[in-house]
């Protein structure tokens, strides 16, 4: 009964106002930690478990389709739900609330801010680290009860895990999904034909195929225009916008992608560049917005918050572009049967492709020792069994990382 009541109430879940949007991406730009896989676990703990926006049958299609187009991977599932929650304004207001902390974080440090200097080599950082550990494997573990609950989907989710971790590439990222995807048509099925809870687009098809055609004009023309055409902001822009089209899996991908145009072309220096490398590190929100920094340290004007403006809309446009060009007909797919069923094993993969990634790059990066250990479980504990808010469990996490490395120190 309390089952039903869940599903009837999210399938008559009010539209938010757009300023609920916004405000509820703005306190997940300044709150979520530890790179793109991470930022799926907040982002299911707030839109999924919190307000119920949609269901997690429904966050794991749109994050399947998310992972399986080019661009901000995480940014792209807010841009996604704020469509459909508030249509286009909806959207935007997502996008912007989530990218602009990190965006002034990275911009304010290229003008040469010294806090972050001093916070790249503390023990908040590594505190920030383990919080992510506690997120991720708490989005696996609701995500895996929803979506694995037999023996065939979880052996699906396990097997997509193992091709992610011996492949760790997003070429093995797709894979994992394809297979998921083949494996579910031929051999799932989906026997939940009455829980469909639909996910509206918010825009229509009309408006979608214009985006879709937008994108590949822009991706096609913007080097000729830029050839015929030599302005330092246009070359900016075009090496951005492709750098957005053309990277799977997210910010980790993408800074080398950055580093092979800024560098080799003298835009920026290489000791400039991995200072920005790593205070994108120790910023909350996506990394996509190391494309400010970029913009704003250039050597060549547009430079300052100009350029640092026209790369950020660059090498977001893409991502944007995609998601509101893919999500009108995403809908339609979902509801046909034999499409239905290949998201079955679609969903089991992306449990396995977050359970890989729990393990790498989230858990090697920040578990060193036995008290990284203890202050990741008590983290999980918090957000799990005690329903802490996520944001305070992210401060008390970084302090306690603080603590481990301070503590000592002032005893020795």
């Amino acid at each position: 009964m309390n089952d039903q009541a869940s599903k009837s109430e999210q399938r008559h879940v009010a539209r938010p106002a757009i300023g609920e949007i916004f405000l509820v991406a703005l306190r997940l730009g300044l709150t979520s930690f530890g790179g793109p896989i991470a930022h799926l676990g907040y982002f299911r703990d707030e839109y999924v478990q919190r307000r119920r926006w949609l269901d997690d049958r429904t966050y794991a299609d749109l994050v399947a389709l998310c992972q399986f187009t080019p661009g901000a991977a995480s940014s792209k599932v807010g841009i996604g739900i704020g469509l459909s929650m508030g249509g286009l304004p909806g959207a935007l207001a997502s996008w912007l609330a989530f990218t602009l902390p990190s965006a002034l974080a990275l911009v304010l440090f290229a003008y040469g801010v010294a806090a972050y200097s001093e916070l790249l080599d503390s023990g908040f950082l590594h505190g920030l680290k383990v919080v992510a550990v506690a997120v991720v494997a708490l989005a696996v573990w609701g995500m895996a009860r929803n979506l694995c609950p037999d023996a065939p989907r979880a052996t699906l989710a396990v097997g997509a895990a193992l091709v992610f971790t011996a492949w760790p590439t997003s070429l093995g990222q797709i894979g994992a999904i394809l297979g998921g995807g083949l494996i579910g048509l031929l051999l799932l099925k989906d026997s939940r034909d009455g829980d469909h809870v639909p996910m509206p687009a918010g825009l229509s098809r009309t408006m979608g195929a214009v985006a879709l055609c937008l994108f590949f004009l822009l991706l096609v023309g913007l080097p000729a225009v830029a050839a015929v055409f030599p302005h330092q902001g246009l070359a900016l822009f075009d090496s951005f916008y492709r750098s957005g089209s053309l990277v799977f899996g997210g910010g980790h991908v993408v800074l080398p992608l950055l580093q092979s145009e800024v560098v080799p072309s003298g835009w920026v220096t290489n000791d400039t560049f991995l200072a920005g490398y790593g205070a994108a590190q120790a910023v909350p929100g996506p990394l996509f917005t190391f494309a400010g920094y970029l913009g704003a340290v250039m050597n060549p004007q547009p430079n300052g918050w100009l350029g640092a403006v026209i790369g950020l809309v660059a090498i977001f446009l893409p991502s944007f572009l995609l998601t509101v060009g893919a999500l009108p007909f995403w809908e339609d797919l979902r509801r046909m049967r034999t499409i239905r069923s290949a998201l079955v094993g679609v969903n089991a993969a992306v449990v396995g492709l977050l359970l890989a990634a729990l393990y790498d790059p989230v858990w090697t990066s920040a578990i060193k020792s036995p008290a990284d250990f203890g202050l990741a479980i008590s983290a999980f504990a918090l957000l799990a069994l005690w329903k802490v808010q996520p944001w305070l469990v992210v401060l008390l996490t970084a302090a306690g990382g603080w603590a481990l490395e301070a503590v000592p120190t002032m005893l020795s």
